[in-house]
Parts: C-alpha cells; structure tokens; sequence
C-alpha cells in the first residue's frame, strides 16, 4: 500500500528551507481609512475599510491634487487611531509638524518616525532592515507598522546625484522607472504575509496619446503592475462656499479620485472630493453623487428620492442628504443590502439514506 503524502511535513520543510516564504492565504485583515467613505468604498467595496496592511497602495496625480493630505494626512491619522505605528518617509522636505498636527497626526516619536530621504536605494535599504527584523520578532510581539513614502516621484538614483555633481543634468531616465518598479515589487513580496503596509505618492504627466488621454503615471507600466492599488488623482478648483452655492472665489480643491487598480471592488470607477482650505474635507463628501451612480438617490424634480429597506420614500432635496446623518442610513442599508445569503439548512430534515451513501 503506498505511503500517504504528508502534507504538513512538506510544508514544515518548505517554508524553512526557502527564506521569506509563508504558506496559505494572506487575505487583509487590517484596513486603514481614507478618511472618506466614498473613496473607501471604490478602493476595498466598504464604506469603512479603505486601505489594506500587507498591501502596497500607490495615490498618483499632479501637484496640490491631494495626494500629500490623504496619505501623510488622513490614511496616517486614521492608522494612528487603530493603534498603527506609522513610518513617514518625506522624500520632497514638505512635511511640516504644524501641518501635519493641524490634520490630527500624532507627530509624537510614540506614534511616529518621520525619515526624511533622497535616494531609490536608502528607502529600498530601510524597509529591506525592516522586515528582515520584523520576522526575526515573536508574532505575538510584532505591531502592526504603517510605512508611507511621499513622493516616489522625488527620489532620485546614485546616477542622478553623479551626474549633477559633474554639472550634466540629463537625469537618470533609464534607471529609474526601473529602480521604482523594483521597490514596489519587491516590497510586495516582503510584506504580503505580515501586518505591515505601505502607501506611496507618486507624480503623474500629460498623456501624448490622443487614444488614451488619461495622465500617465511616473515609473511606467511595470510600477502599476506591481502596486496593489493604484489611485489616479486629479486637482480642480472649488469654487463653492459652505452652502453649496457658486462663486468667484477659490475656497479649495475638488480632488478627483480615479482607482485604476483594486482587487477588491470594481476598477476605473471615480468620485470628486471636495478640500475646502479652511474646513478640510468633509468624509461625506462625494456620497450623494456616489449614491446617484448606483440609483440609490434618483433623481425627482429638484430634489433626491431615496427608497429605504421597509419600502418607504425619502425625498429631500440635496443639500438636505448631507444633514442629520442621513447619508449614514444609506450605507447602512447598502451594505445590508449586499451582504451575501448563507443559507442553512436542518439536519432534522436530511435523509439519513443521502448521508449514509
């Protein structure tokens, strides 16, 4: 009779023969929030989760688009709240304290290490000394760790620094996009089985392609390949004040978000946030036009109809559904709504013959 396979003892020897590898599946536990329910809901398919650990998460757009306020800002603020050390790599000398305590991050050196770096291979280096520590920890005393890098776009290759130094200023344009894809991927693979993420800006260019008109990201096509979400972000100018009414004036930015990549919604969907300078966003801001998308709120006249799960109507008008936390019954009754149906049947009520055979 030939020797049953011993699956356990394979995996015993596997896993410490090959160094850095884990067995089973390494689905994310942890979720960090964006800080706004709707973009949450495009990136994980809940309105409260946002952003995995053990994932790498990339937000992509042109400058003041708001990339820096929701990683360095919101994502790391919320990580804080769950008890989330969180590793700010400020790439770009921007990141100010007063700023930073001004969006409720606990710059404290409990809460926070703040490295301020340069170059493709000290950032590689850093969270390469980091993981390998990592393991080399009790799971039971490992914490969970946030790393955010703002910006990949700034950091710069042993090439670049040479060749400014010998006056020549062509840049390193070969090498990067492939020191970038490098890192995101080989992160990836460092992180996949632990409680540690990463979140990253990056910048992006004009499209030269009059097929595909959407800007393109810097580092190419395999960096996007080896991020687990990418979010492209656009900047436009808010011209409202707090009642929603038009004017001349800037009071702040309309940040469109677009998730090119997720996992775990569907991709290419969009929503425009709105950062008003002096407020600071609003975490409900983009439901309503969320909610019209996905024909929960229709549209009657003036004013939005929403049907609730007892069959009965609610008509208000818009301004009105970002009141008395209306919006909040909405996703409630949405995710209820969607949860899947388990059914379960009584074992009183199987054949005892179907069982037996």
């Amino acid at each position: 009779m030939a020797k049953s396979f011993d699956v356990s003892k394979f995996r015993k020897d596997l896993t410490k023969s090959i160094s850095g590898m884990s067995t089973g599946f390494n689905d994310p536990t942890d979720w960090i929030s964006t800080g706004s329910y709707a973009l949450n809901y495009l990136i994980s398919g809940d309105f409260h989760k946002g952003v995995p650990l053990g994932k790498v998460t990339v937000f992509a757009g042109e400058s003041g688009a708001g990339k820096s306020y929701f990683c360095a800002g919101n994502i790391v603020k919320h990580a804080q709240d769950q008890d989330i050390f969180v590793v700010l790599i400020d790439t770009e000398n921007a990141l100010d304290e007063s700023w930073l305590q001004a969006l409720q991050v606990d710059t404290s050196p409990e809460k926070l290490l703040k490295l301020n770096m340069s170059m493709i291979d000290d950032v590689a280096k850093t969270i390469s000394t980091f993981v390998n520590d990592y393991r080399a920890m009790d799971e039971e005393d490992r914490p969970k760790v946030l790393f955010v890098v703002d910006s990949l776009g700034m950091l710069l290759t042993p090439t670049d620094v040479d060749q400014f130094n010998k006056g020549d200023m062509k840049g390193d344009m070969g090498r990067k996009p492939k020191a970038l894809t490098s890192l995101v991927r080989n992160t990836v693979n460092m992180i996949g089985s632990l409680n540690v993420g990463l979140v990253c800006t990056n910048h992006t260019y004009a499209s030269q392609d009059m097929f595909d008109p959407d800007d393109k990201i810097s580092g190419g096509a395999g960096f996007i390949y080896a991020s687990s979400i990418v979010v492209a972000m656009k900047k436009m100018k808010l011209k409202e004040d707090e009642d929603g009414n038009k004017i001349s004036e800037v009071m702040g930015i309309r940040a469109g978000c677009k998730v090119m990549k997720t996992r775990y919604a569907k991709p290419f969907e969009g929503v425009q946030v709105k950062i008003p300078y002096e407020t600071g966003m609003n975490p409900y801001s983009g439901l309503v036009e969320l909610f019209e998308k996905k024909n929960l709120l229709v549209k009657q006249g003036n004013r939005l109809k929403y049907i609730n799960l007892a069959g009965e109507e609610v008509l208000e008008y818009r301004k009105a559904w970002m009141l008395d936390n209306r919006l909040d019954q909405i996703m409630m009754e949405y995710d209820e709504k969607m949860k899947p149906v388990v059914q379960t049947v009584d074992a009183d009520l199987i054949d005892e013959n179907v069982v037996e055979e």
